[in-house]
C-alpha cells in the first residue's frame, strides 16, 4: 500500500499531461486528486504500521484494523467502477491492490 501510494506521486505530471489540452482549473483538480490519493495511501500504510508497532493489542489498533480495510474496500469499489474501465494498466491494478492490502491487514490482525 505504501509503495502504491508513492507510485501515485511519482508520475503525477505525466498523468496530468496525458489528459491533453484541458483548462488550468482541470489541471489543478486532476493534480490535486492524484496527489491526494497517493498521500492517503501513504498515510493509511504508515498509520497501520505505527499502531501495529506501538500498540498492537490496544483499542486504537483494533479500530485502525477495521477502519483502514474498510477504507481500502471503499477505494477498491470506486476504482473498480471508474479507473478499472480505463485502458491503462495501473488503473486496472488498483482494485486488486486495495483488496489485497485490506485482506492482508485483516488476516495479519488474527495471526
Amino acid at each position: 500500500m505504501l509503495g502504491w501510494g508513492v507510485a501515485h506521486l511519482v508520475p503525477t505530471k505525466n498523468v496530468v499531461a496525458g489528459f491533453g489540452a484541458i483548462s488550468a482549473d482541470n489541471v489543478r483538480i486532476i493534480t490535486m486528486e492524484w496527489i491526494v490519493e497517493g498521500a492517503a495511501l501513504i498515510f493509511l500504510a504508515i498509520l497501520t504500521a505505527a499502531v501495529t508497532y506501538f500498540d498492537y493489542e490496544g483499542t486504537a489498533s483494533k479500530t485502525v484494523f477495521v477502519l483502514v480495510p474498510a477504507m481500502l474496500f471503499a477505494l477498491s469499489v470506486i476504482s473498480f467502477f471508474t479507473g478499472f474501465r480505463v485502458d491503462f494498466l495501473p488503473f486496472k491494478l488498483c482494485p486488486a491492490i486495495f483488496m489485497t492490502s485490506a485482506t492482508l491487514i485483516i488476516v495479519g490482525r488474527f495471526l
